[in-house]
């Protein structure tokens, strides 16, 4: 690009004229004599600055990378250097097995399982009541295999292995200030929650539900559940009674643990009432606020009735295939899957944390959640038993007041789902903190896009995006990103180490495109299901990979893997719509619509019409408040980015303009419930 053109260019971007020239003068000798990520790596780390406007950004990055192949999805915008890649847990690990790419290190992984798993169990330090004879017993079947035959164990001794005087939460009230819960501090206290339970009259195998939000107590109080060799029941305190009851019933609970309100945006939301709608057993409930004047049912208790003075608790050790944790699948449409996690489980979190996170002692882990998703034992397991520290925001993390608790609790590794990033984006709340701290952020729970993936780096001053990508069932990801690759926005850069997946096209044949499905076994796959068969969920029906004997194991996603390597989601597999004979999955056509000016969100969702023909597709879409829409105008940009990025063939049918999208407990958009709402609405809109 011409220098004046650059320069006009930068003005435009929000830059003063004079201050754009000077800016151009640092940046065109990089442009004239570098190639083009050497470029970027120098411009993203000695020019650019996160309190500049995105658009700088942005357009720095697409001039910069303008030949970039779009074959090989988004270039990266994160290099790690030589440094950062030898203070790695994965450099480490691969310098003691003599291993010395990368590539070569997860081959080695996914080929010797076994050995795999048995390193790491030793480099995270998992505590055994009695060692394990053999890793895995396979003679069942990978559909079935058997982890760490003969060990006996309780998973939360191994939450306990840092100092005692070091902090294992930091945490902030909505309006409050941050305090600290040392190592010490959390066992105590989650030892006399596991004498309450055995003084209450629990034994152990005893499912006791947790529906709160996610706080200091909550986690003493889950440990302490695993720790009296009891099974948390975790339920969003979001849901309605109804679906906090069908959960309790599922899991054949005997306890649970609430709170009597919630405080969110200053407001204080009845949760004890829900818990008696949804006929809960005994409920231990918390008071978050002292005047509270609530009325209990006889047989339930307060917290300070219910807590045991005694501070000392040996934990129960059981089978290695004992439940610990009963969490539920995030269905949107009838019974939700019940699936249990064993004291293996969460041995995945926290591998997963410490190769694909590179979490260190004292690191401070943040991850906005909540126990009723798998992010929230995942993020107890993955900072505990890593030594690090929990960072918990009590209040809502799509406003400053998280951005400045990330700030001052000086978070290492922030997690999210893409939509907190597309909300900071579109309202600038995160705008002039200090996020130096971060060294890396992670994204899960649904697909991100490239420019809102952008965005989220250059609030650290370019740092990695862990691209997260796994379930309830896994006990974390099947694929993921590193440290020690180039980070490119909205893509992943690896499967998990310790598995391998293969893609497969819809005749079961090996493709660049299509359905993924995971070669077992590894660590923190399910067994079982309580209320399915598991085998019929998971493997039945699967196609026979053509280069192996191993069964495949289904999970229900669609990737696309580029041709540098990397890989980029396209969706779930239920998610796929036909449009004009061509198969297209929701999350292309919403990574397509992101970049149009005041789209905030959209979700996809094919139609059949009334009469039966083509699948029609209806775009729902949540703007901007500051943005002047015309509903017409603004669908006519959104069919221009389809047909100049994605297809002319497919044609918006409809555009629903709406405040917010329906999404589960774990934040996912739930396009069933849109397919259901507008087919419902079909007879009364003028537009059919």
């Amino acid at each position: 690009m011409a220098k004046q053109l650059l320069l006009e260019e930068l003005v435009t971007c929000g830059i003063e004229k004079n201050v754009a020239a000077a800016m151009l003068q640092q940046i065109a000798p990089y442009l004239s004599s570098l190639p083009a990520a050497e470029c970027w790596q120098q411009i993203s780390q000695q020019i650019l600055k996160p309190d500049h406007p995105f658009a700088l950004h942005e357009l720095l990055y697409k001039t910069i990378f303008c030949d970039w192949d779009a074959n090989q999805g988004p270039p990266p915008a994160w290099f790690p250097s030589d440094e950062q890649i030898r203070a790695t847990n994965i450099a480490a690990l691969m310098n003691d097995l003599n291993i010395g790419s990368y590539r070569e290190f997860h081959t080695w992984s996914a080929h010797d399982r076994a050995e795999f798993w048995n390193k790491t169990i030793q480099r995270v330090g998992i505590r055994f009541r009695q060692k394990y004879q053999q890793i895995v017993d396979l003679s069942q079947g990978v559909e079935f295999p058997q982890w760490l035959v003969g060990a006996r164990l309780n998973i939360a001794e191994s939450c306990f292995q840092a100092p005692e005087d070091d902090p294992a939460i930091v945490f902030q009230p909505e309006g409050g200030s941050l305090s600290i819960l040392t190592y010490g501090e959390l066992n105590a206290l989650s030892n006399r929650v596991a004498n309450g339970l055995v003084e209450t009259g629990f034994r152990p195998g005893d499912a006791i539900a947790i529906a709160m939000p996610m706080t200091a107590e909550s986690v003493a109080i889950y440990l302490g559940i695993v720790k009296a060799g009891c099974v948390v029941v975790s339920i969003a305190d979001s849901f309605a009674p109804a679906e906090i009851k069908t959960r309790l019933r599922l899991s054949g609970a005997k306890g649970i643990f609430t709170q009597d309100y919630i405080l969110r945006a200053g407001k204080l939301l009845p949760l004890y009432p829900k818990i008696v709608d949804a006929q809960a057993p005994i409920a231990i409930v918390l008071s978050l606020d002292s005047s509270s004047s609530i009325q209990l049912r006889p047989d339930d208790c307060t917290w300070e009735e219910f807590l045991s003075p005694n501070k000392q608790f040996d934990p129960i050790p059981a089978r290695p295939s004992a439940h610990t944790n009963i969490l539920f699948s995030s269905g949107t449409t009838g019974e939700p899957k019940a699936i249990p996690w064993t004291q293996t489980t969460p041995i995945k979190c926290a591998v997963d944390a410490y190769l694909h996170h590179d979490i260190h002692s004292r690191e401070v882990l943040a991850w906005p959640t909540n126990l009723g998703w798998m992010m929230g034992p995942w993020l107890i397991y993955a900072s505990l038993v890593n030594r690090a520290t929990i960072a918990l925001y009590y209040g809502a993390p799509t406003e400053q007041g998280f951005g400045r608790f990330v700030q001052d609790a000086r978070v290492n590794v922030l997690g999210l789902v893409p939509s907190l990033v597309s909300a900071w984006k579109a309202t600038a709340c995160m705008k002039g903190l200090d996020w130096s701290a971060i060294k890396a952020f992670s994204s899960t729970g649904e697909c991100s896009n490239p420019r809102d993936m952008l965005y989220l780096m250059s609030l650290a001053g370019y740092k990695p995006v862990i691209e997260y990508c796994g379930g309830t069932e896994i006990g974390g990801a099947y694929i993921t990103g590193t440290l020690v690759q180039p980070a490119a926005p909205a893509t992943f850069s690896t499967p998990a180490l310790g598995l391998d997946v293969a893609i497969l096209d819809e005749d079961g044949y090996p493709s660049n495109k299509g359905e993924v499905f995971i070669i077992p076994p590894s660590i923190g796959l399910s067994n079982e299901l309580l209320n399915r068969d598991h085998y019929e969920v998971y493997f039945a029906d699967t196609p026979t990979y053509p280069l192996i004997s191993i069964p495949l194991r289904r999970h229900g996603d669609q990737m696309e893997l580029l041709s540098n390597g990397y890989y980029r989601a396209q969706g779930r597999v239920d998610d796929t719509m036909n449009l004009g004979g061509i198969k297209v999955s929701s999350a292309e056509i919403e990574q397509t619509l992101s970049v149009v000016e005041g789209i905030c969100e959209t979700a996809a969702i094919a139609i059949s019409p009334p009469e039966g023909g083509p699948n029609q597709l209806v775009i729902y879409a949540v703007v901007a408040d500051n943005f002047s829409w015309d509903k017409e105008a603004l669908k006519t940009s959104l069919q221009k980015a389809i047909r100049q990025s994605l297809n002319p063939l497919f044609k918006i049918h409809d555009l629903v303009l709406v405040e917010s999208l329906p999404r589960t407990a774990s934040n996912k958009v739930m396009r069933r419930v849109l397919r259901d709402r507008y087919q419902a609405d079909r007879p009364k809109s003028s537009n059919d």
